[in-house]
């Protein structure tokens, strides 16, 4: 089988004992694989380790066991290929939304001038909505706004991988809806492949074209990945209309009140880690 674009293998993250406290292991044994142009959400219970996981992607967690391939190639460090979304926005607060984004596009294009990466820039904020507020410091932005800027100086270093922990999380209900639609477009159209992490369930069934189960930590492991078989273009207004979008979604509630516990303390004896067991609950419709 020809391995996934990006191959998790058996990755685990454990912490030694301190002071008062014996030695965790979050997570072990993970093996999953991400499909080139895919979008993929990871859901689970605080405390799983989902978080680290994204880091371990980003390459910005190095101490761990396992490893991650991506491309053909083992990862072993941060890459301008494997972008980053935090959940705060992470903007340098001295620079206006352009200098932000003009400081991406220079850290890819080094030996642009300076006219080419002002024309770059426009194009990103006018991709992301943000026309008119190019010249504002992040402490004059919203908060929605701020995640459109970091939006746009992701995508500005010309990533392949988009990442994102919980971008959305902080936002009021109105305005997460707006940028989840902006960024299904986004990665839509510019066929980038993505991982993001979060609690939200309909925010997974929108986005997700698979998802990521993860058990109750420690020793958090992925139980079931869910294929997510509602027809593309979703969006927030008709994704509840679409056939099998109930089915779908009580599958995986279902799983994070009762069985994401349940499994953590049992596995079942014939689960093989590196054979995470898929399921399409939405064709049952």
């Amino acid at each position: 089988m020809r391995r996934p674009f990006v191959s998790v293998e058996g990755i685990a993250r454990r912490f030694p004992a301190t002071r008062g406290a014996p030695p965790q292991t979050v997570f072990e044994d993970v093996w999953f694989g991400i499909q080139e142009g895919e979008f993929v959400c990871l859901i689970g219970h605080s405390g799983c380790g989902k978080t680290t996981i994204l880091n371990i992607l980003a390459g910005l967690d190095r101490d761990y066991e396992g490893a991650v391939v991506v491309g053909g190639r083992e990862i072993d460090g941060p890459s301008l290929d494997r972008a980053v979304i935090f959940q705060s926005h992470a903007l340098l607060p001295w620079l206006t939304a352009e200098a932000n984004i003009a400081f991406a596009i220079r850290s890819r294009h080094p030996g642009w001038g300076r006219a080419r990466v002002a024309e770059a820039c426009r194009s990103w904020i006018d991709l992301v909505g943000l026309t008119g507020a190019a010249s504002k410091r992040p402490a004059q932005l919203s908060g929605g706004m701020k995640q459109r800027v970091g939006i746009a100086r992701a995508l500005a270093v010309e990533p392949k991988i988009l990442l994102m922990d919980e971008p959305f999380s902080a936002l009021d209900a109105l305005t997460r809806g707006t940028l989840q639609e902006e960024v299904n477009r986004i990665v839509a159209e510019t066929k980038l492949t993505a991982f993001m992490i979060t609690h939200d369930v309909d925010e997974a069934i929108l986005l997700a074209d698979r998802i990521l189960l993860m058990t109750n930590g420690p020793q958090a492991k992925i139980a079931e990945v869910v294929v997510n078989t509602l027809p593309r273009p979703r969006t927030r207004h008709d994704v509840h209309h679409l056939p099998g979008y109930y089915d779908l979604r009580n599958h995986i509630i279902d799983f994070l009140v009762d069985r994401s516990r349940r499994l953590a303390r049992t596995m079942p004896p014939e689960w093989n880690p590196r054979r995470v067991p898929e399921v399409r609950p939405a064709l049952a419709a």
